[in-house]
Parts: structure tokens; sequence; C-alpha cells
């Protein structure tokens, strides 16, 4: 038997990609804090630019999701 796939109404699609974007939102936010509280403290640089860099990564990946989403919403 072919079970029938139950459809999302453009309501729920928005509150779940809500919750998504609000997570890389959080962790992107929580590395780039991170990564500059080890460089005010001095700790090992490379490990500080590392923590900046995917902070910083993550934060592209955010925009890049959020215009996409806005484009097919369009």
């Amino acid at each position: 038997m072919k079970k029938v796939k139950k459809k999302l109404t453009i309501s729920e699609e928005f509150e779940i990609m809500k919750l998504v974007l609000d997570k890389f939102l959080w962790i992107s936010t929580f590395l780039l804090i991170y990564g500059v509280y080890s460089v005010i403290q001095m700790q090992d640089l490379v490990v500080s630019l590392y923590f900046l860099i995917t902070g910083v990564v993550v934060l592209l990946l955010f925009m890049i999701l959020i215009v996409k989403e806005y484009e097919i919403s369009k």
C-alpha cells in the first residue's frame, strides 16, 4: 500500500523554517562570541581564529538559506 504524505500549510512550513534558522543564528553567535572572548583573553590565537571563521561561515549559510527561502516564496 502506498502511504499518502501529508502536506504542510505555508504557515507550518514557515514556523519550521524559523526554528531551524534560529538554531543557525544561535550557534553562529555563540561561536563568534567565544572566538572574540578567546582573542581578548590572549588564548591560542589560531584556535580563536578558527572559532571566528566558523562563526562567519555559519552566518553565511544562514544568510544563503534566508535568501533562498525568500526567493522561493516570492
